[in-house]
């Protein structure tokens, strides 16, 4: 019981702070799986699973608030689906890539903290361009587990196409949609899920619920651009240090 009870708080806290900023936690839960000696085999499917859930109850939050900004969604969708399949059911030989991917969500971060919460929303680029960058994220994010929301976010933000609140419901969505490809793709490879996934998807479900409701109309602009910079740097840190 006590032992239930401790992954509940680590989980339900992943997925209040990730849901406050749109995000489903994938990299927060591939972190504590690995911490808490989850095997390898369940981690992945687990992941995915808890950021279908977490994801659509923070979209939905955002979207009653009226965050949506449904024009820079498609071409990234358009690209990010596919490739989100396809990085699910290749293999992964080594961890280079996702040390070299954290240190770059690091730079970002230093660049997402001194940028202005209220700057100029530019008008957001080409259908190909947004097409070629939701590919990209897709790819890699299949590949590990994630939805992409922590390579998506930090892109929007630092090239000024949509504010702190649109790009939490715009991610939402994108992790939603890719973690459901992840999902089908992982299903050719094996979907093994932990024991305790139901005790988990209870404090998940709970914890989402509460960060997305505070998150689309609670939490000032300012606050989530720290909340978000918490959360890229706890997904760096899994990149980086977690195996």
């Amino acid at each position: 019981m006590q032992e239930i009870l401790i992954y509940g708080f680590c989980f339900f806290t992943v997925a209040f702070l990730y849901a406050s900023v749109g995000h489903g936690g994938a990299s927060g839960y591939l972190a504590l799986m690995a911490l808490l000696g989850f095997s390898p085999l369940v981690m992945k499917p687990t992941a995915l699973l808890l950021n279908v859930m977490v994801s659509l109850i923070a979209f939905i939050s955002f979207y009653k608030a009226k965050h949506f900004k449904s024009t820079l969604l498609w071409p990234l969708i358009a690209g990010s689906i596919p490739f989100a399949f396809i990085g699910a059911i290749m293999p992964i030989s080594d961890s280079a890539y996702k040390k070299l991917l954290g240190v770059v969500l690091l730079l970002s971060i230093v660049r997402l903290i001194w940028t202005k919460s209220n700057q100029e929303i530019k008008p957001e680029p080409k259908w190909p361009i947004l097409f070629v960058i939701g590919a990209s994220i897709g790819l890699v994010s299949g590949m590990i587990g994630m939805g992409g929301g922590i390579l998506l976010s930090p892109i929007l933000l630092l090239m000024g196409w949509s504010t702190m609140k649109q790009t939490a419901a715009i991610s939402a969505i994108f992790i939603f949609l890719n973690s459901i490809a992840g999902i089908i793709g992982q299903m050719k490879t094996g979907f093994d899920l932990s024991p305790q996934i139901l005790s988990i998807i209870v404090f998940v479900l709970i914890g989402g619920s509460a960060g997305a409701y505070y998150g689309a109309g609670k939490l000032p602009v300012k606050g989530m651009k720290y909340v978000l910079a918490l959360v890229l740097v706890m997904a760096a840190g899994k990149l980086i240090f977690v195996k």
